[in-house]
């Protein structure tokens, strides 16, 4: 347990490490192209900057899968280390945010949180709950596989995390598309090969509406789903 605990630590050093690091790259995008501060509709950005960024966050992704990887000692650990890992640099992402910048100014502000293939956009406070969730996850799976417990995720369990996370995307990408359907003019989609600025779909766009029902909706089945992870396990004692 004693080792668990360090190599958790390290982790979690780690993971706020990263989160620094993305938030620094924000600062600088902001000095660059939002000087007067982070409101929607967006300020386009030019080809070359949108793909560095695009690599950029598919690098950081590559980051933290490598870090499970090379923590755990089996699936079930690297797959907890991951989880832990994300939510981890997401939620100090936002703290630097708040430290650096004093942004977000509440945790109903609304962010942009992915691109492909069109904008996620929604509240600070839902990528945080997530978050939260998968620090949840992670802990239930690496305490009762330490304690020498057979972990393993059921056919079932993981259609329901699958399940609830596609209900979560369709939360996020609910407003925007939304909002498409009624500007029919605006359809713009970037991509990586394309000559299109980032942000040129959303130049117009600002979010009126978060579809909360939609998100508690995924978040139940996800958490769910971790319940019935922790019961099966639970049983075995």
């Amino acid at each position: 347990m004693e080792s668990l605990k360090n190599k958790i630590s390290w982790l979690t050093l780690f993971s706020i490490s990263m989160g620094f690091m993305e938030t620094a790259v924000v600062v600088y995008l902001r000095k660059i192209y939002y000087v007067g501060g982070f409101e929607f509709p967006l300020i386009p950005v030019s080809p070359d900057i949108a793909l560095t960024e695009f690599l950029r966050e598919a690098a950081t992704i590559i980051m933290l899968i490598g870090i499970g990887v090379l923590a755990g000692k089996n699936a079930i650990q690297r797959f907890a280390f991951f989880l832990f890992c994300f939510a981890i640099w997401d939620l100090f992402y936002y703290v630097f945010l708040k430290l650096l910048l004093q942004w977000p100014d509440s945790l109903f502000t609304w962010d942009i949180l992915f691109l492909i293939p069109v904008p996620w956009i929604g509240p600070v406070l839902a990528p945080c709950i997530i978050s939260l969730s998968m620090i949840v996850f992670a802990f239930v799976l690496l305490y009762f596989q330490e304690i020498g417990k057979d972990i393993r995720i059921s056919f079932m369990e993981w259609i329901l995390f699958i399940f609830g996370s596609l209900v979560l995307i369709v939360s996020f990408v609910w407003d925007y598309i939304t909002y498409l359907s009624s500007h029919a003019e605006n359809k713009v989609v970037w991509t990586i090969s394309g000559n299109t600025d980032l942000f040129e779909e959303v130049k117009n766009y600002v979010p009126s509406e978060f579809n909360w029902w939609i998100f508690a909706a995924g978040q139940g089945i996800i958490c769910l789903a971790i319940f019935l992870v922790f019961k099966r396990i639970h049983r075995s004692f």
